[in-house]
């Protein structure tokens, strides 16, 4: 993705957009209950990174093409046996049959983890099966059969390249409903960003349009410089000279690695104290181990 789209709180009101919690008490953004992503790859990974990684934590684990359901089944089993909490991923256009999603949570209930999931759309552009986007999965009414307690959504502060801004919001109000509907409860999952200020506009726009479902605002764990803006181009992250300035590195240097100590730093003094139910996803570009080792020595530093 490389289209970097406006914030969407640009559609507030002035005093709703850019005054926001001016007078209001600030509210501390925190690594307390942060989230982490890995891969069914990544399980040997995960155990050397297990005793930096808080007990109790959320370890999502992403629904990726070239995995097949057995390497799915072990990674979250082996994230519940190291004392995290499974957060797989269901990736709705890679999903060729409606047989095969009850295969999948019928395979995590075996393991004990269906009480937390993450639909998302998925990368292909043509859906492999009778799933065009998350809201179908969603609205399947399948997902509580199985065990699922609490559903995450993904967000995006930086827009989307494919998707319209009202298509999004649409889509998104719609998913929020369901789950509500369904008696699930919903956490909202957002795609990385380099911009503090584009994701808290976002974030006042979702408060506004009356979701108060937790956020998890995604921001990579320390990565090669290069290797951050790959992601970036590839999500649509917005990735221009002087969002990546603010973030602490420079597009003209791609050497070394950068960390989200200035992306978090920012937020936090944008957030308020409405916005305490925030916390942290971070994603693991450059490993478990070295996110978990940072994320370590940053709580312990800000403490």
């Amino acid at each position: 993705m490389t289209t970097r789209r406006k914030p969407s709180a640009t559609s507030l009101p002035p005093s709703r957009a850019t005054n926001h919690g001016s007078s209001a008490a600030r509210s501390r953004l925190t690594l307390d209950g942060f989230s982490l992503e890995m891969t069914g790859n990544d399980v040997a990974d995960l155990i050397k990174a297990k005793d930096v990684i808080p007990h109790g934590t959320k370890v999502n684990i992403t629904y990726l093409g070239n995995e097949d359901l057995e390497m799915r089944a072990i990674a979250a089993k082996a994230v519940r046996s190291l004392g995290f909490v499974p957060v797989p991923h269901i990736s709705a256009r890679r999903l060729r049959s409606r047989e095969q999603l009850e295969e999948f949570l019928d395979r995590l209930r075996d393991v004990g983890a269906t009480e937390h999931v993450l639909v998302v759309g998925g990368d292909p552009a043509k859906p492999a099966g009778p799933y065009k986007d998350s809201f179908d999965v969603i609205r399947s009414g399948i997902l509580p059969r199985y065990g699922v307690r609490e559903v995450g959504i993904a967000g995006y502060p930086d827009g989307h390249p494919d998707i319209s801004s009202d298509t999004l919001w649409a889509s998104f109000e719609d998913k929020s409903a369901s789950l509500k509907d369904q008696g699930l409860d919903s956490v909202i999952a957002t795609q990385f960003s380099f911009d503090a200020a584009a994701v808290n506009s976002w974030i006042n726009e979702v408060r506004t349009r009356g979701i108060e479902s937790p956020i998890r605002v995604g921001t990579p764990g320390p990565a090669g410089i290069k290797r951050l803006l790959n992601f970036a181009r590839r999500f649509g992250v917005g990735a221009n000279a002087m969002v990546v300035k603010k973030y602490g590195f420079s597009l003209t240097n791609l050497m070394g690695t950068a960390g989200p100590d200035t992306f978090i730093s920012d937020l936090s003094k944008l957030l308020t104290s409405e916005h305490r139910s925030t916390k942290l996803h971070l994603y693991t570009f450059g490993g478990l181990l070295a996110t978990a080792e940072w994320a370590h020595k940053y709580s312990e530093t800000h403490s």
